[in-house]
């Protein structure tokens, strides 16, 4: 039974009709665009790191795919924390957590430390971002709830094309640890604002899993390990053990989901609402494809082409401001459209866009070609990010906001991670297929605005555009995924989409 604290606002249905939920929403987005902000501010400061710690590329990448594992995994249980201490609780323990990493990540000098730092701020992550959909679950109706999503998913999109962008210029300017640093401030603002505006709602009791959370945490574990170090060993016996190891604990860790008698960390039930479902399977795809394709293009870009962490994150700017453009057209559309028509134009536009971008990477083709595929890519994601998190949670029970929250949210992480994961492999594959090996130390003579000479430039290419397979393939599986979505059922599904309102 839920516990109310009798002197919380109110909340669901029982929100007075004076209720402005907005100024919470805006709040909590600061701190949620910053830690989406690090999921891919990394991607063009690797080769810096790289070059500056003295690692090799797969342990460059590990900087990201620690910490897209220390998100992933406690996402299964940050939803229920939020539910039973307060999503504004909750979230301002995680800010701090996730400010204070931040520093550590600027100030160590080593790549082991590196490494640690972003797994202690993925777990600061992982305590806020559950926190924000279930503000939004709880403070706003169904049928309007597809504009507070859009602002979300928008947010999340935003965040995925910017960072980059702004990595280049604080790797450019400053260096690394920049990228870092600058979430101090940013999360001091974030922490007063979300202090000030963010509602305390009624608390519900949950018991907490923790056998659940060793299971998950160790099967992904396995399964990352051995398939992001597999080029590394040779896929010898040892990773295909690890990967097979981390098969079986996540098929148990199902299995056990499915027997405990108290609650669930992934609430099974959940998954019988079919959009909730397709949802969850579209986010993971998108996840898993984005983290994948940014890693070999900055890599080209900085490797091959020679150039600088800010020129090479320029060209995420078409998808950027395309993004920024559509995000409120789509947003209206989402509470009257049926999903699938959304969905699919965003998928087969991805497809077609990773398919033309990776047709161009190529030490001599122009570099304003590499535009007009990313100024696509910038549709594909306006269409994909805010109607996949509304549809996936308009049916969620109030009780159930912080869980299905989690669920979602941890779908899109574990998808991240194993995205990196795979990626790393791919393209430790693809120079040694063509003959560069899979030490990437032909990258590092040309990361960070060097030259590559012409012969290894090209080879290196070929090997980049060939680890675009894996983005291209998440996209053309997506477009068959969202047929399956079910016609909503919501107040004003099918109505004509009105002019945004802002009840703020």
């Amino acid at each position: 039974m839920a516990s109310v604290n009798p002197t919380a606002p109110p909340t669901g249905n029982d929100l007075p009709p004076d209720y402005k939920p907005w100024p919470a929403l805006l709040a909590m987005v600061i701190g949620f665009f910053m830690i989406l902000l690090d999921n891919t501010i990394v991607s063009v400061a690797t080769p810096d790191i790289i070059r500056e710690l003295r690692t090799d590329y797969t342990n460059g990448i590990w900087v990201t795919s620690a910490y897209l594992l220390a998100y992933a995994v406690p996402l299964l249980i940050t939803g229920r924390l939020g539910d039973r201490f307060g999503p504004k609780n909750v979230y301002l323990v995680g800010l701090v957590v996730f400010t204070l990493a931040s520093l550590w990540c600027g100030l160590t000098g080593s790549i082991a430390g590196l490494i640690v730092a972003r797994a202690v701020q993925g777990v600061g992550a992982s305590l806020m971002t559950p926190q924000t959909m279930a503000v939004i679950t709880r403070t706003f109706p169904p049928a309007k709830r597809g504009g507070a999503m859009a602002l979300w998913g928008a947010t999340a999109g935003v965040a995925t094309l910017v960072g980059p962008i702004l990595g280049g210029v604080l790797v450019d300017a400053a260096g690394w640890e920049w990228i870092f640093f600058i979430n101090v401030p940013v999360g001091v603002v974030a922490f007063v604002l979300a202090a000030r505006l963010v509602p305390t709602l009624p608390t519900h009791s949950h018991s907490f899993d923790w056998l659940g959370v060793a299971l998950s945490g160790v099967g992904m574990f396995l399964l990352v390990f051995g398939i992001q170090e597999g080029e590394r060993y040779d896929w010898d016996g040892r990773i295909w053990a690890l990967i097979a190891g981390g098969l079986v604990v996540i098929a148990l860790f199902l299995f056990w989901q499915s027997r405990i008698r108290t609650e669930p960390l992934v609430p099974l039930g959940l998954f019988r609402d079919r959009n909730f479902s397709v949802g969850n399977l579209g986010i993971a795809l998108v996840s898993m494809a984005i983290t994948a394709m940014s890693l070999p293009f900055f890599f080209f870009a900085q490797g091959a082409r020679g150039w600088s962490p800010t020129e090479s994150a320029l060209f995420m700017t078409p998808m950027a401001v395309v993004l920024i453009l559509l995000s409120p057209i789509v947003g209206r559309l989402v509470d009257s459209t049926h999903p699938r028509n959304i969905t699919l134009v965003g998928f087969t536009t991805a497809a077609i866009a990773m398919t033309w971008s990776s047709s161009l990477i190529d030490p001599d083709t122009p570099a304003w070609q590499l535009l007009l595929p990313m100024a696509l890519f910038g549709v594909s994601n306006a269409c994909l990010w805010a109607p996949l998190s509304a549809t996936a949670t308009r049916n969620l029970p109030l009780a159930s906001a912080g869980a299905g929250a989690g669920v979602y949210n941890t779908t899109r992480q574990v998808a991240a991670a194993l995205g990196s994961a795979a990626v790393a492999a791919l393209i430790g594959s693809r120079l040694a297929a063509n003959g560069l090996g899979g030490d990437a130390e032909s990258f590092q003579s040309g990361g960070g605005g060097g030259s590559m000479p012409a012969e290894i430039a090209e080879k290196f290419s070929t090997a980049m555009s060939q680890a675009y397979w894996l983005p291209i393939s998440a996209f053309v599986v997506g477009i068959v995924v969202v047929l399956f979505f079910a016609t909503p059922t919501h107040e004003g599904h099918g109505r004509r989409p009105q002019p945004a309102r802002q009840d703020a």
